[in-house]
């Protein structure tokens, strides 16, 4: 069962909880400071010694090792590198999890996040997995935004807290939903930003200054909006039609746009690619269908 609950962070400051916060790059730092800002008791602690920075001039409390950070802190939040360094972490806090809750915080697969429910289970602590989809400078305003998911009781006991740093949202008790939207997220982001650095090295082999393609570039944002409702709709009702632009025409652009660069010598592995999968899709009689169509053939 899927639920959806979200909350901006509040005006006034939170009655004081422990939480322990493992893991000091940027992300966690960011997360400490904000519950610090609104109130709490937060204990630090990170792998590699000296990255606390001005969190104990702020009120947190550096603690000697991983354990000890979660000794007296019913939410713990995890935020390092990766799975491995995640789950190295939370060996080294070992039994003294036990009865918590840990919200992992750091990047990982929806499968990394599913299996680290089943691991949380078998030490004895509670868990969720929270993606947190914008900037470290955001963490503690509302603009800032996580999606949690994962064990429902966990975070309705604890969202009171998690507000502090942040709109928070609890988006399904399968543990890897808010890992499956941050993957999700960053697949369009990648490819949008690999989009914008093509382009402009396209645009340099053609003499156009990068500072001249933005203006024009700029206008694409406001493209994307309306394409972004329409294209999420057409999946959902698996309907593609072909009445604003289609597949053919898609391959037709994409054509032209691979032709220029190859004869420029840039590298178009990645344009050769998508024209691939759309010519596939004009192969198999979906050259008149609209472009959303390739939802449905990314899935065969």
């Amino acid at each position: 069962m899927t639920t959806e609950r979200s909350s901006a962070p509040p005006s006034t400051q939170l009655s004081t909880t422990e939480v322990a916060v493992l893991g000091l790059g940027p992300m966690g730092r960011a997360l400490a400071g904000a519950l610090l800002a609104a109130g709490h008791p937060v204990t630090v602690w990170n792998r590699t010694p000296g990255r606390e920075d001005d969190l104990p001039a702020r009120g947190a409390r550096v603690a000697a090792d991983a354990a000890a950070a979660v000794a007296d802190a019913p939410l713990v939040l995890l935020c390092v590198r990766d799975r491995a360094a995640a789950d190295a972490v939370l060996d080294a806090a070992g039994e003294a999890l036990r009865g918590r809750t840990v919200v992992n915080a750091t990047s990982i697969t929806p499968a990394d996040a599913r299996a680290g429910a089943v691991r949380a289970r078998a030490v004895g602590h509670r868990s969720l997995h929270a993606a947190v989809l914008t900037p470290t400078p955001t963490i503690g305003r509302p603009e800032g935004t996580l999606l949690l998911s994962g064990d429902a009781e966990a975070f309705a006991a604890h969202e009171p807290i998690l507000r502090a740093l942040g709109t928070v949202r609890h988006v399904g008790t399968d543990p890897g939903r808010a890992a499956a939207f941050d993957t999700a997220l960053l697949d369009l982001f990648w490819t949008t930003a690999h989009g914008l650095v093509h382009a402009l090295a396209l645009a340099r082999a053609e003499g156009i200054g990068g500072t001249e393609l933005a203006p024009y570039a700029q206008g694409l944002p406001l493209l994307l909006g309306p394409l972004i409702e329409d294209f999420a709709r057409r999946a959902d009702e698996r309907r593609h039609p072909g009445d604003r632009s289609s597949v053919a025409s898609a391959a037709a652009g994409l054509t032209h746009v691979a032709h220029t660069a190859r004869a420029r010598g840039l590298d178009t592995s990645v344009l050769d690619a998508a024209l691939a999968v759309t010519r596939r899709a004009v192969d198999r009689g979906h050259g008149a269908d609209g472009v959303s169509t390739l939802v449905e053939l990314f899935a065969q």
